[in-house]
């Protein structure tokens, strides 16, 4: 009995004096955080302190939106000190610490707040050009920055000016979500806007903004002419009025109309020209017969003029043939305009040829001095028996069976 109770009693002394070495650990190995501050500026010097009762230096790894990194420290009197690095402190946002110590481990987090200063205004704006008519917008972006490159506070104050015409305007935006922006409708008239911004005595550079004209209005056409002779000579001009957008501005300079000419025969014929001063020109030779013109104007998928109608006399009445040199050669004219005059040159006159009543072949030559000469070489026309055609101005004079020898 005696040697139980003295197994029972050295058994307790034992189980007390490792609880006693267990508590002592604990006590020697413990870390407290000392620094209470949670909120910091951005770029000041952040260190944060740890009181430990042994010579121990865990590391401290920090971690924010940028990357990570593991911190070494200094030991002062039992108190671990953690100097936070620039590429850190230089950066607003959130730090999460964890101190790397597996018997007593320590996290948290502090901030880094912007400094309600700007050393910059980055600028965006854009479109660079936009409808005039009050509908259409282009939106300028400001981010002001301090001088270390970090979006200011929220609410920060930034006046967005523009001039335009007669008018200048100032606007009051604040930051959020680290920009602030505006959008700057157009006004009824064209023109150019100028547009900038200041935020704490900080100016941005100035950005310019074209307000074009809108989509052009229905416009009326014309037409000039010499005479009104068919003579494949002279110019036919076309003139637009001048083209506007519903808000009464002037086209941009540039604008493409095209004259489309629908003839007697049904044909098309086009002419184009673009707009200067809201005004578009363009030209076209006279037809060289009697011909009726019906001219319209469109600007593509945008507005159309009215419709106008031209008329072309006949100059040439008649004309004369000739053959010549055993019928291989063969000359037309003198050709005449209308006042008796000769036909300026380069009239098209063709020759058609037929053989058996089989067309073989068509020469096509111009007028020069008021005449044409066609020469059938007998190296290409054998001897034979030919039907003849001639075409010029309109007219056609046929010639059955003319012998070549």
């Amino acid at each position: 009995m005696q040697l139980k109770r003295t197994y029972l009693f050295i058994l307790g002394l034992m189980l007390l004096s490792s609880f006693a070495v267990i508590q002592q650990n604990e006590t020697g190995n413990k870390i407290e955080l000392l620094t209470a501050q949670t909120e910091f500026e951005v770029g000041t010097n952040i260190i944060l302190k740890f009181s430990i009762s042994e010579v121990e230096q865990p590391l401290l790894y920090c971690s924010n939106s940028y990357g990570s990194t593991v911190i070494s420290s200094t030991l002062k009197n039992n108190t671990l000190e953690f100097y936070i690095p620039e590429n850190i402190t230089k950066k607003i946002g959130v730090v999460n610490w964890k101190l790397l110590n597996e018997t007593n481990p320590l996290s948290g987090q502090f901030n880094i707040n912007p400094k309600a200063e700007v050393a910059t205004l980055e600028t965006y704006i854009g479109p660079p050009s936009i409808e005039a008519g009050g509908t259409d917008y282009t939106m300028l972006v400001v981010i002001p920055t301090d001088s270390l490159d970090n979006p200011v506070p929220t609410n920060t104050l930034v006046k967005a000016k523009h001039q335009f015409l007669d008018s200048e305007e100032t606007n009051d935006i604040y930051t959020k979500n680290l920009i602030s922006w505006r959008n700057m409708y157009s006004k009824k008239e064209s023109g150019r806007m100028l547009v900038s911004s200041e935020s704490i005595g900080i100016n941005s550079k100035e950005f310019t903004i074209n307000v074009m004209p809108a989509i052009p209005t229905n416009f009326k056409i014309a037409a000039t002419r010499p005479h009104n002779y068919a003579d494949g000579n002279q110019i036919t001009t076309f003139t637009t009025t001048i083209i506007k957008d519903k808000q009464n501005n002037v086209i941009s300079d540039g604008t493409f109309v095209t004259f489309f000419i629908t003839n007697s025969e049904g044909n098309i014929l086009k002419t184009t020209g673009t707009t200067i001063d809201g005004i578009a020109t363009s030209k076209i030779i006279h037809p060289d017969y009697e011909d009726s013109w019906s001219i319209k104007a469109y600007i593509d998928g945008m507005s159309e003029s009215n419709n106008i109608s031209l008329n072309y006399k006949q100059v040439i009445k008649d004309f004369d043939v000739e053959f010549l040199d055993q019928n291989r050669t063969i000359t037309v004219g003198p050709l005449h305009s209308f006042m008796q005059q000769m036909i300026p040159d380069g009239l098209h006159v063709k020759l058609h040829i037929f053989k058996n009543e089989k067309h073989i072949n068509t020469i096509t030559k111009t007028s020069f001095n008021g005449y044409v000469n066609f020469k059938l070489k007998p190296a290409i026309y054998n001897n034979d028996t030919y039907n003849f055609s001639i075409e010029t101005a309109g007219l056609l004079k046929e010639f059955k069976s003319k012998e070549l020898w």
